[in-house]
Formats: structure tokens, C-alpha cells, sequence
């Protein structure tokens, strides 16, 4: 994206300013200092915002915070009297108040008078996508010593939905000052023009934690998801940390899908719009169909934004999972292309968490899995709510031929996102390490739970006829293979032989009795 603001030239996908013609050399942390503030310009930003954005949330001082702001001023040509792009608000926090023009040539005015004159009352301006505040959680509990608990999860949650790429997220000082407070939500989401809101609470009784949370459509009132869920007591700051992931990680999937649900009205997408329906698509199921429609919105979006690291990500993840659930005979071609756009995508991103999660995928599928392990742990470095990461650390150990130890990854992966989008893949991978331990019965237990998570896995189908077919199940095994076919028709062994993700010799033993299983279920050889 490039953004225009009096003689300067904001280019984030080359990372480069320019005052006309010349090139301002500006230090990585104050390009992302001011990325943040150009694409926040439609509010008020404080300074635990520009922390959480920029240094991700680790202790900066005052001083070293006040050093990149004039920074950031000083290459813009602003200082601290003369302020036209960058305006303080004392002890309220930062604006971009500039006019800006993004790179479609539609001009922005800033959010408002309400910088310029020292009123902090936000602009009736339309709200940022995936912008939302995290409301203050309530504490139903009878015992008033457990809000550090529940500030807690409150304060952890703001700062880990902060970490989903493109989000807006009020920075928890300001939302804080609802704390206690009846509220009207649609109010809210005008003062501090954000398109969603998510309130919470938490109760204890006994030996029993309860919590419940709602995600708000700021702008209809209207509920887009609720949820509650009982936890037995144990280590208080364990539960946080599992309680705030677990909101985090379906917070993000269900963010996406209201933004997708937006995006399918406008007559002129841009290229995030098509980017969160190409998320959407992905997300419905690991078929052929899903598959190419989710490209689709993914080259769209990177037809108007080449740039655009999210598209560039939700390409290659297209392009990995064809090769990797056996959709085609060309495995080797689609993962290779995977690699080569993950490369390009962290050359421009190195700090891209799902990309990195997503070369870990192809390193592990592609016969390295040591190194897509440590790619795994890098994202998990990044953004600790990452489930896939252990999901796919699972699959490796099985490539691996330490099948053993995979069920212990795939349940801190469903313990951190139980109802996760990508459960149903941990869940076949889990089968799969059974099987090759040759604990059939619980192979099928697995299948069958990765089938009720997404019946749109045509694999799982195959695995479950396979596994049903080892037990003596003949019939039931040929109607599962039945089902993977209406989804698959061109499934053959034979592709899933060459589809081996290793030359490990325990691995490639334990596979071979799963040829037998299909052959008994009527997959043909091909």
C-alpha cells in the first residue's frame, strides 16, 4: 500500500519513504512506528497501542517511546511544535491528522476536527475493519479479590487479539474507563468507531470457573457470537493464559468471517475485502472446490495489491494443502510453489507469524521436518496462541516415526483451540499416529471425530475407510470411502503412496498397511 501526505511518499510494501523524488532513510522500528499511526488515523491511538503494535507488547520506557516519536516526526518534517502529521494529546495519546491518499487515489480526510482542536470525540467516519474493543470483563464472582483475575484476562486478551494481522484494537487504558459502567453498546462503538465490541464475564463457584462472551456488532447491536464454557479451578495463571487463547483463536476465525459476510455486498472490493473471503472459503473445508474459490479471492486481492502479505499467505497456504491432503498427482510441483511464495511473503514480513507456521507445513510435509519444527516454534515465539504450530509439530513427529508422541502436541493444540478451524486436520493426524502404532480401534475413534468436526476433508474419509476396513468392517468401510469420493473422485492409492512426506523407514513401514485398508474399502490403485 502506498499512502500520499503532503510532499512524502509512505510506500509499506517497498518499506520506503520518499519527499519527492529522494528517498528518507527511516529506521525499521519508526517505519513500523508510523505504519501504525497512518493506518490508525481514523482514531486516537495511546501509548500501550504503539507498544503493543510496534514492540509487541514487551516494557519500553517512556523516554525510548518519546525517542521514535520524534523520530518518526523529524523524517516527515514535523517536530514537537509543529505538528501537521503527527499530533499529541496529552496524556490521551497520538493522531495522524494529515490528509492522506492511498494508493487508489481515494482521498482521506483525517478523522475528523476533533485532532486539530484538542477534542478527543471521535469522527463519524466509517470504523476500520476488524477494528474492536474488549470490554472490561465482569467478575460474578461472590468474592470482589478475584478482579485482578478477570482484569487479567481482560488486559491479556486486548493485547493478543492485537496480534491478528490488520486489526484495530482499542488499547485496554481506554476501555477500561467503561469498567463498571452500564453501557449502550451501539454508543460505544460511535465514540470509539470500532466495528465490533466483546464483553465477558467470569463467575467461580466451588471448584468451577465459568465464562461467557459475546461478540457485538457495534454498528446493528446485533449478537455475532456467543459462547460459555466451565473450567475446573486449578493454577490461576494457567487458566488465564488457556482462557485467553482459547477466545483469541475463535475471536480471529469469527472476526474473519464477519468481515468476509461484509465484504460479499460491495460492488468494489478492495484487496483486503477479498482477502478475508478468501479466508473464508479456506476455512469452510479442504476440498477441490473450496480450495480453488479461496484462491480465487486470494489472487484477486493480490491483482489489486501485489504487496498484500495476507493474499500472498493465503496462496500459498492453497497451494500447500493441495499438495499436501492428496487433491492432486503433482504434489511435488504445488508445495514447491508454496515455498517460493512463503519466502517472498517473509522477505517483506520476516515477523508474519502464520507464514512462518505455513513454511513450517510445507518443510515438514516436504521430507524436513527438524527445520519445519523450528519454523513452528519461531511462529509459536511470535504469537503463542498459534495452535496450528503444535497441530503440524504433531504431524512431523509421525513423519518422523515417533507416532508416540503426537497425540501429546495435537492436545495442547485442541487445550489452547478446541473448536479450531484447522482441529479437524489435528484430529485425522492424531488417527493417523494410531494407526501407525497399529492401535486401530482408536485410529477410527480419531477419524471419526475429524469428520465431525468438517465432513469436508476428503482424506478423512479415506482414513476412516482404511482404519474401519484394518478392523473387519468392510461394509461401513466402503460407504466411508464412498463419501471421501463424492468429495474426491480422483483419490487412488497410488497418490496416496507417492504422497509420503518422508524416506523414514518406521514411517514408511507403518504406512504401507494402510494401502491394504483402502484396497479392502475399494480405493482403486490408480
Amino acid at each position: 500500500m502506498r499512502y500520499l501526505f503532503g510532499e512524502y511518499t509512505f510506500d509499506t510494501n517497498l518499506r520506503e519513504l520518499h519527499r519527492g523524488a529522494e528517498v528518507v532513510s527511516v529506521a525499521p522500528q519508526v517505519f513500523d512506528l508510523l505504519e501504525y499511526l497512518i493506518r490508525n488515523r481514523e482514531r486516537l491511538v495511546s501509548k500501550d497501542d504503539l507498544i503493543n503494535a510496534v514492540w509487541n507488547g514487551r516494557v519500553v520506557s517512556d523516554a525510548a517511546l518519546t525517542t521514535r516519536l520524534n523520530a518518526a516526526r523529524s523524517v516527515i518534517g514535523d517536530t514537537g511544535e509543529k505538528q501537521n502529521f503527527i499530533k499529541t494529546l496529552p496524556k490521551k495519546g497520538f493522531r495522524f491528522v494529515g490528509e492522506v491518499r492511498e494508493n487508489e487515489g481515494r482521498t482521506v480526510e483525517p478523522a475528523g476536527s476533533a485532532a486539530h482542536s484538542g477534542d478527543t470525540t471521535p469522527a463519524q467516519a466509517s470504523a476500520p475493519r476488524l477494528s474492536i474493543v474488549v470490554l472490561p470483563f465482569a467478575n460474578l464472582s461472590d468474592d470482589p479479590g478475584q478482579d485482578y483475575f478477570v482484569d487479567g484476562v481482560t488486559e491479556n486478551l486486548t493485547t493478543d487479539l492485537s496480534r491478528i494481522s490488520g486489526a484495530f484494537v482499542i488499547g485496554r487504558h481506554t476501555a477500561f474507563t467503561y469498567k463498571g459502567k452500564v453501557v449502550d453498546l451501539k454508543q460505544i462503538g460511535r465514540e470509539l468507531n470500532v466495528r465490533y465490541v466483546l464483553e465477558g464475564s467470569v463467575q467461580r463457584g466451588g471448584n468451577r470457573l465459568r465464562v461467557s462472551v459475546q461478540l457485538i456488532d457495534a454498528e446493528t447491536g446485533s449478537h455475532l457470537w456467543a459462547e460459555r464454557f466451565e473450567k475446573p479451578v486449578a493454577d490461576l495463571f494457567d487458566m488465564q493464559d488457556e482462557i485467553v487463547s482459547r477466545l483469541a483463536n475463535t475471536l480471529s476465525a469469527e472476526l474473519i468471517e464477519a468481515e468476509a459476510r461484509r465484504a460479499e455486498g460491495r460492488l468494489h472490493p478492495d484487496s483486503m475485502d477479498l482477502h478475508f473471503r478468501g479466508m473464508a472459503s479456506w476455512n469452510k473445508g479442504m476440498t477441490s472446490a473450496y480450495m480453488a474459490q479461496a484462491r480465487g479471492f486470494f489472487e484477486r486481492a493480490l491483482a489489486l495489491d501485489p504487496g498484500h502479505v495476507g493474499a500472498m499467505v493465503g496462496v500459498a497456504m492453497v497451494d500447500a494443502t493441495v499438495g499436501a491432503v492428496y487433491l492432486t498427482d503433482d504434489r511435488a510441483a504445488h508445495l514447491e510453489a508454496a515455498e517460493m511464495r512463503l519466502a517472498k511473503a517473509l522477505s517483506q514480513a520476516p515477523n508474519h507469524a502464520p507464514a512462518h507456521v505455513a513454511l513450517g507445513a510445507v518443510l515438514i510435509w516436504t521430507n524436513r521436518a527438524v527445520h519445519g519444527i523450528a519454523e513452528c516454534e519461531r511462529a509459536l515465539a511470535l504469537d503463542r496462541n498459534l495452535a496450528n504450530a503444535h497441530g503440524m509439530m504433531g504431524s512431523a513427529k509421525i513423519f518422523m516415526g515417533r507416532g508416540a508422541e503426537t497425540e501429546a502436541h495435537i492436545n495442547e493444540a485442541l487445550r489452547l483451540s478446541p473448536r479450531d478451524n484447522y482441529a479437524y486436520r489435528w484430529l485425522m493426524q492424531a488417527g493417523f499416529a494410531k494407526a501407525h502404532l497399529t492401535a486401530d480401534a482408536e485410529a477410527v475413534t480419531w477419524f471419526r471425530r475429524s469428520l465431525e468436526a468438517n465432513r469436508n476433508y476428503p482424506i478423512a474419509h479415506f482414513a476412516l475407510a482404511g482404519g474401519l476396513a484394518l478392523l473387519g468392517s468392510l461394509d461401513e468401510a466402503r460407504t466411508a470411502a464412498q463419501a471421501g469420493f463424492a468429495l474426491d473422485p480422483g483419490f487412488t492409492i497410488r497418490r496416496f503412496r507417492l504422497g509420503a512426506s518422508s524416506d523414514n523407514p518406521t514411517y514408511l513401514t507403518n504406512r504401507k498397511r494402510f494401502y491394504e485398508g483402502m484396497r479392502l474399502a475399494g480405493v482403486p490403485e490408480g
